[in-house]
């Protein structure tokens, strides 16, 4: 395969899956801002979500404040916003459409479908209603473009590649998640395990989907060391760093056996598997939450930079 069809390939995916991270983002934002009074925090909730998309700097430049219409509008619709969720869509799409032999009529359907949708949806004007069907929406439309993606294309490096660039976003997106609620989204005043913490892990729980498999794993109340454990270590749960990082090898790993030889993009790889897969909960917690994830962010990013170096130039 040319390295320009497997960079189009990988980007796809890595735009497809993070306009479904900004949707659920979005959508958690909202459960937020819907708390009770007795519950509501001190900080900015919108703030935290542009915080956890890692474009706050990019949004100050250009507005004085995040609030629930401006968020939303840079977020999801802004062409200034390069991962905006419609920016996300359009940039997916292009890839697809340089690499459409290379990807089955159904997986390009699926992408072509969900781009036209999108923009249906006008950017100005819409209503809570509007704006919640719009991102329920982007979710389905990942799921549709994902299942056809798995259902449909050959096992071969076009389909590693183009799983390895969604595994790439998805672990980046739930480490920043769990980063910001520890950092900024918890006001100082309020303490670990008060009733405000129990809604906002509820919430993010919920944003990845993982509500009721935490019920289901844990069989308790909401606690924030085992929501962690759960987003971290659990290799059941598919948005898990350790999930992540185990479909990432053996994607990896198949690439390496298709071309015949391994380098540095699996060495990484397999170095971050095997750290997760011997990490205790406790020991993250006592070295600290914001330290683990800073530090994952960065592997995960010479990850995907390894995978540029050896794969994609």
């Amino acid at each position: 395969m040319l390295s320009r069809t497997a960079e189009n390939l990988f980007w796809m995916a890595r735009y497809v899956e993070r306009a479904e991270c900004l949707a659920r983002l979005l959508d958690a934002t909202y459960r937020l801002v819907s708390l009770p009074q007795a519950y509501g925090a001190t900080t900015n909730e919108w703030e935290s979500a542009l915080a956890t998309a890692g474009c706050a700097a990019q949004f100050h430049a250009a507005h004085a404040a995040a609030d629930e219409a401006s968020v939303i509008q840079f977020l999801a619709f802004s062409p200034d916003n390069p991962s905006s969720i419609r920016n996300c869509f359009d940039i997916a799409r292009a890839n697809a459409r340089a690499v459409r032999t290379a990807l089955t009529s159904e997986t390009w359907d699926a992408i072509n479908s969900a781009w036209h949708e999108a923009r249906r949806f006008q950017s100005r004007g819409m209503d809570r209603e509007t704006i919640m069907r719009f991102l329920e929406f982007v979710k389905e439309a990942s799921i549709r473009i994902d299942g056809s993606s798995y259902r449909t294309m050959l096992r071969n490096d076009a389909y590693w590649f183009t799983l390895l660039g969604a595994l790439i976003e998805r672990a980046d997106a739930t480490a920043r998640i769990l980063d910001v609620k520890y950092h900024v989204l918890l006001p100082q005043e309020e303490h670990v395990g008060g009733p405000l913490d129990f809604f906002q892990w509820s919430s993010i729980l919920r944003s990845v989907s993982a509500f009721t498999s935490y019920h289901w794993v844990y069989r308790d109340n909401v606690k924030p060391w085992l929501v962690a454990d759960l987003l971290i270590l659990n290799g059941q749960m598919p948005r898990s760093l350790a999930c992540c990082y185990r479909d990432m090898t053996a994607c990896l790993d198949d690439l390496a056996a298709f071309y015949g030889r391994q380098g540095p993009a699996q060495r990484r790889a397999r170095s971050i598997r095997s750290e997760l897969a011997n990490l205790k909960i406790e020991q993250i917690f006592q070295s600290g939450l914001h330290e683990f994830v800073t530090r994952f962010l960065k592997e995960n990013s010479r990850v995907s930079d390894a995978v540029t170096e050896q794969y994609l130039v």
